[in-house]
C-alpha cells in the first residue's frame, strides 16, 4: 500500500488501515472501497492522508507498534475515563468508583507485551484518526511511545508500569477545563490561558486519589508542560527536577502532536518532528531522553512516498533502526510522473549513490 493526501484519493481506491473514531471504533474499515462522499466526508472531518491499496504498492505494509484491537480497547477504556470526570463535582472526592489503577495497568501491559514482542520496534504512528478525535487517540499515541523510550532505557517492569499509567491519563486534567478551550484557535487571553494551564495541577489531584496509581505516575499529568529550562509550568522546574517519567511524557506528547492532524493545522513529518526535538535539545527537552528516543524513529515510514536524486518516485518498504535515512525503496514512478510497468526495489545501503531527496 501506499500514502496519498486526501486530495488525491479517488473513487475506486481500497483503504490499506482503517479509519477510528474518537471512541476508538472503526468508522471505514481496511478494504472499504472509497466512494465519493466517503472522501468528501474525510475531508471535512479533517483526515489529510489516508494509505490505500496500488498493484505496483502490493505486499508493503506499515507494521503498527500495537495491534488495532489492543487500539480499540486502550482508546475505548481512555475515552470512558476522561468523558467519567467531566463532571468538575468529581475533584471534590477522595477516589472515584473505578480502581483507575489496577484498570490502567491492564490497558499498558496489553500495550507493552505487544512492544516488548517486536524485535525491530520502529516508531510509525500510521493509524488514521478523525482530527475531532484525536484527544482520546492522542493519550494511547503518547503511552506507546513513552513505552518506547522506557524500553530503550532499561526500565523494570514496575518502572513501566508507573510510567504507562502515567503518559495514559497525563492529559486527564483537561476533563476539568471548559471544552470551549480545548479547540480554541487562535489568541487566548491571560486569563484563559491560566484556566488551561491549570489542567497540569488538576490532573494530579485527581490522580493522587485514586486507588493503585502512585506519585510517580501522577507527576506526569503535573510536570509534563515543565521544560529543561524553566521555561515550563506549573512550577518552572528546571533539568532533572523534573522527573524523569514527565520528562519521557513531554517528549512523547510533543512528537505525537506534530505528527497528528488537528483542525487548526497540518501534520508534521517525522523528520520535521525530530528535527524539531533535537534542536530544542537541554534547552525544552533532555537531550539524552531524545537522543534514545530518536534511534526508534522511523524518519520515512513505510508506505510513504519519496523523491529520489534520480528524479524517480519511490515507496518506503521497509526500515532498518541502524540506518533510518537509508531504507529498501521500491520505484513506482519515472521523473516525468509515469507509472513504471515494472516497479522495483532498490536497497538504499548498497546504492550508495541513491538518495532521497524529499518526502511527498
Amino acid at each position: 500500500m501506499k500514502r496519498i493526501h486526501i486530495t488525491e484519493a479517488e473513487t475506486g481506491n481500497k483503504l490499506g488501515l482503517h479509519i477510528y473514531g474518537h471512541t476508538g471504533k472503526v468508522l471505514l474499515a481496511k478494504g472499504t472501497r472509497l466512494t465519493g462522499p466517503y472522501i468528501s466526508s474525510l475531508r471535512k472531518k479533517g483526515v489529510e492522508y489516508i494509505f490505500i491499496e496500488t498493484r505496483s504498492t502490493h505486499g508493503i505494509n506499515p507494521k503498527p507498534l500495537i495491534s488495532p484491537t489492543v487500539r480499540q480497547q486502550a482508546v475505548k477504556k481512555v475515552y470512558e475515563t476522561m468523558t467519567s470526570f467531566l463532571d468538575k463535582k468529581s475533584l471534590l472526592q477522595t477516589s472515584s468508583s473505578q480502581d483507575l489503577g489496577k484498570e490502567y495497568q491492564k490497558v499498558f501491559k496489553e500495550i507493552l507485551d505487544h512492544l516488548l514482542a517486536n524485535d525491530n520496534i520502529m516508531v510509525n504512528l500510521s493509524d488514521l484518526v478523525l482530527a475531532q478525535g484525536h484527544f482520546f487517540h492522542h493519550s494511547v499515541n503518547v503511552a506507546t511511545l513513552a513505552g518506547v523510550i522506557g524500553i530503550a532505557k532499561g526500565y523494570n517492569s514496575e518502572q513501566l508500569l508507573d510510567l504507562g499509567v502515567g503518559a495514559l491519563l497525563f492529559d486527564i486534567g483537561m476533563t476539568q477545563v471548559p471544552s470551549r478551550l480545548w479547540e480554541k484557535q487562535g489568541f487566548m487571553t491571560k486569563e484563559e490561558r491560566n484556566i488551561m494551564n491549570s489542567h497540569t495541577v488538576l490532573g494530579f489531584e485527581l490522580l493522587r486519589k485514586q486507588r493503585n496509581i502512585s506519585l510517580l505516575s501522577a507527576h506526569c499529568a503535573l510536570q509534563h508542560h515543565e521544560r529543561f529550562d524553566g521555561s515550563g509550568y506549573p512550577r518552572q522546574l528546571k533539568g532533572t527536577n523534573i522527573h524523569e517519567y514527565a520528562r519521557i511524557v513531554a517528549i512523547a506528547d510533543v512528537y505525537a502532536a506534530l505528527t497528528s492532524s488537528r483542525n487548526y493545522r497540518k501534520r508534521h513529518s517525522p523528520q520535521e518532528a525530530a528535527e524539531f526535538l533535537s534542536a530544542a535539545g537541554n534547552i525544552l527537552f533532555d537531550h539524552s531522553i531524545i537522543k534514545d528516543f530518536l534511534a526508534y524513529i522511523a524518519i520515512f515510514p513505510v508506505s510513504s512516498r519519496v523523491v529520489l536524486n534520480t528524479g524517480y518516485e519511490a515507496v518506503v518498504a521497509k526500515n532498518y533502526s541502524d540506518l533510518p535515512l537509508r531504507p529498501v525503496v521500491r520505484v513506482i514512478k519515472d521523473p516525468k510522473g509515469d507509472e513504471l510497468k515494472s516497479p522495483h526495489e532498490l536497497d538504499l545501503r548498497k546504492e550508495i549513490n541513491i538518495t532521497i531527496v524529499k518526502a511527498v
